[in-house]
């Protein structure tokens, strides 16, 4: 039998402040493996807002090294009002279009984020017989995609295999 075809989706503005949330950090090559572990991998996909044209960071270029297929956008200056600005880079069209373009190339998407509004391509993508699996944390998960989904993780019972562990948090030699 042929392995299960799998494709991961992270919304990579999402999971920042999913880990701001719990207070540890992600190892994308740990999320890699652990979401990949036994299947063919078809791809996995990282999205994320860049300020400038030329800020490819050491951080997108690991991903690209780990096997990501990094999906840039750049940060946009919002003016409000009594010279505010907002900063903001969405990327949820761009994660959907590449869920449905690729969909023939894939049994089962794996998606990191938490927003609502992925929860009719969920939804469409599971009518056409894909398993879904949606990837957060409490507090930042809509409840419409944990309907929506085949399957619901929450980072915090992951913590031990996806956890980054930092120089200054290593054991002792």
């Amino acid at each position: 039998m042929d392995k299960e075809r799998v494709a991961l989706f992270v919304d990579g503005a999402n999971m920042f402040y999913a880990q701001r949330k719990l207070g540890w950090k992600i190892d994308y090559a740990k999320v890699y493996q652990h979401f990949t572990d036994k299947k063919k991998t078809y791809n996995a996909f990282y999205y994320t807002g860049i300020k400038g044209p030329k800020s490819a960071s050491a951080f997108i270029r690991k991903l690209t090294f780990l096997g990501y297929t990094v999906r840039t956008k750049e940060v946009k200056t919002i003016h409000k009002e009594k010279n505010q600005t907002e900063e903001k880079c969405n990327l949820d069209i761009e994660i959907a279009i590449d869920m449905f373009n690729t969909a023939n190339n894939y049994d089962e998407a794996i998606i990191f984020s938490g927003d609502s509004d992925f929860e009719r391509a969920i939804e469409l993508l599971r009518s056409k017989g894909k398993k879904i699996i949606v990837v957060s944390t409490e507090g930042m998960i809509a409840l419409e995609l944990i309907n929506a989904a085949d399957t619901y993780i929450d980072l915090k019972n992951i913590k031990a295999e996806l956890e980054k562990i930092c120089k200054k948090d290593a054991p002792p030699n």
